[in-house]
Formats: C-alpha cells, sequence, structure tokens
C-alpha cells in the first residue's frame, strides 16, 4: 500500500529542480538619481544577473522583472533608491528577494565605472560594495569579478601554477606554508602575493607576484644551489673533484692581507724614528734650569 506513494514522492523530487538558497534582485541601474534605460545599462545589468546565476544556489530577480513590480505596486519612489538601505530593502521585499544589487552608473563614452552595492533585505544593511569599470582599462574581472566581490568574496581568487626545477621545495606565501596541487597550482586571493620558495640545500627564491581573477600565473622558479651543503660534509671524506672553492672578496684575499701588513709596520717604523730624531739628548736635559726634561 505504502509502496506507490513512496514511489510517487520519490519520482517527484528527483523531477522537481532544486530549491534556491537565497533570492537576488538586480535593481534598475541608474544615472544620476535617475533610472538608466540606455542600451548598454540594460545589456550591463543582464551581464549581472547571469553572473549571479552562475554562482550556483541563487535564483534570480531581473532588473526588468524588478521594474515591472514597482510598476504594479505605484511605488516610483524604489526605481530610484540612490543607495538608501532602507528603501532597497522595501524594493527587495516587493519582489520577494532576501538581497539586492543596485548600481549607479558613471563616466562618459565606452569607459564606464558602476558603483555596486549588496544590501541585506531583512537588516535593511549594506553587505558590501565594489566598483565595475566597464572598458578596456578593467584589470578586475569584469562584470563576473564584481558580483564575486559582492556575493561571494571567497571566490574572489586567481592561480598561482609553480613550476620548480628541484623537488622538495617548500612554497610559503605571505608567510604561510601554501600546498600546491599534482600540477603545481596553488589558488590565491587576488592581488600582490608575497611568495618564497625555500630548500634546504638552495638559495631562497623570493618574488612580489600579482594574482589576477579568475586567471592562472606561471611561475618559473630556478634555484641557486649553495656552494657547499651539509650533506657533502658528513660522511667520507670528499674528493678535490667534489668541492666548489668560491673565490673570496679582493679585500679578503691573503696578498691585500699582506701587502697592507707590510704597509703599516713601514709607516709605524717612520713615526717612531721621526719622533726619536725630534728629543733632545739626555745629557742636555740638566743644562736647562737644572730641571728635568
Amino acid at each position: 500500500m505504502l509502496k506507490r506513494p513512496l514511489a510517487l514522492a520519490v519520482l517527484l523530487g528527483l523531477t522537481l529542480p532544486a530549491r534556491a538558497d537565497k533570492v537576488v534582485a538586480v535593481a534598475p541601474l541608474t544615472t544620476l538619481g535617475s533610472e538608466d534605460t540606455s542600451s548598454s545599462s540594460r545589456e550591463l545589468a543582464a551581464q549581472l544577473e547571469r553572473e549571479i546565476a552562475g554562482l550556483g544556489g541563487l535564483k534570480v530577480v531581473s532588473a526588468s522583472a524588478v521594474a515591472d513590480a514597482i510598476k504594479k505596486a505605484k511605488k516610483p519612489a524604489l526605481r530610484s533608491c540612490e543607495g538608501e538601505p532602507a528603501c532597497l530593502a522595501e524594493l527587495g521585499a516587493l519582489v520577494g528577494a532576501q538581497i539586492v544589487i543596485a548600481g549607479e552608473v558613471g563616466g562618459l563614452g565606452e569607459s564606464k565605472v558602476v558603483y555596486l552595492r549588496a544590501t541585506d533585505v531583512a537588516a535593511a544593511k549594506e553587505l558590501r560594495s565594489t566598483t565595475l569599470t566597464v572598458g578596456p582599462d578593467d584589470t578586475t574581472g569584469g562584470a563576473s569579478g564584481a558580483v564575486a566581490r559582492l556575493l561571494a568574496p571567497d571566490k574572489y581568487r586567481g592561480t598561482l601554477k609553480f613550476s620548480i626545477d628541484v623537488s622538495g621545495a617548500t612554497i610559503f606565501v605571505n608567510g604561510t606554508k601554501a600546498t600546491a596541487s599534482a600540477k603545481g597550482e596553488v589558488p590565491l586571493a587576488v592581488g600582490t602575493q608575497a611568495v618564497r620558495v625555500t630548500h634546504p640545500e638552495y638559495r631562497d627564491f623570493v618574488r612580489f607576484i600579482p594574482v589576477e581573477y579568475g586567471k592562472t600565473t606561471e611561475v618559473t622558479v630556478g634555484m641557486q644551489q649553495y656552494p657547499i651543503i651539509a650533506r657533502d660534509l658528513q660522511g667520507k671524506p670528499l674528493n678535490k673533484d667534489q668541492i666548489n672553492y668560491v673565490d673570496p672578496p679582493i679585500y679578503r684575499r691573503w696578498y691585500v692581507v699582506a701587502g697592507a701588513a707590510v704597509g703599516i709596520a713601514v709607516i709605524a717604523a717612520v713615526v717612531v724614528g721621526v719622533l726619536a730624531n725630534d728629543l733632545p739628548p739626555v745629557e742636555q736635559c740638566y743644562k736647562i734650569g737644572g730641571e728635568d726634561c
């Protein structure tokens, strides 16, 4: 008796779409305090919507759907909240969203700057804000990077791929040991990172390396071996061809040191001779007033 309902429930469960964790609404973009209806702004809003959906686990309410909801509710003031959290929270509640993404567009021509903010509807409080540069000068990942910074900062990362010419080396990033994948890849937060590759038998490799969003940066590490390493000094005696000699700096070489010592001795002898010649004879000391010299 219970098998059919159970099977039906399982079947329905498999066919029904997964329920989104959160609903994110994209408010119509604005310019100078009013809604921006230009084609470029509509396309930018569409890009933001696609990137939000691409994060996974989110349902997106499009800017056009938000505009329709405002029109039906006869609340034109919600078209331009100018970043006010209370206004954006009311807008989010109107469309059943937990988070509202709003943006103010600035700039001229093809180069535009969009000031984006994410607002928590329940708390009527701004969560995060960021800047999106539209144009060839952008180096922060475009709409995809802006959405990641607003909604999933942990995903705003890039990758360093290490190619190290010795085995057994250890990688440190900002002083913390990092574990590379089998391909030598280390995912890191976007920005300039202090990288140090160390090995007990080689000199440290130290660099400041920029990490870009969504990109893999190749890092070729050429380690320089010490002239004599610890294991060469242990065990059986070394042959002459096993020892690497390094010339000392010129000021420490034997002929320079010996020459300097001879020069100092000659100068000292000259000084002593000059002083001895300037002193009067001992027998004359008693002829000057009968006093000792």
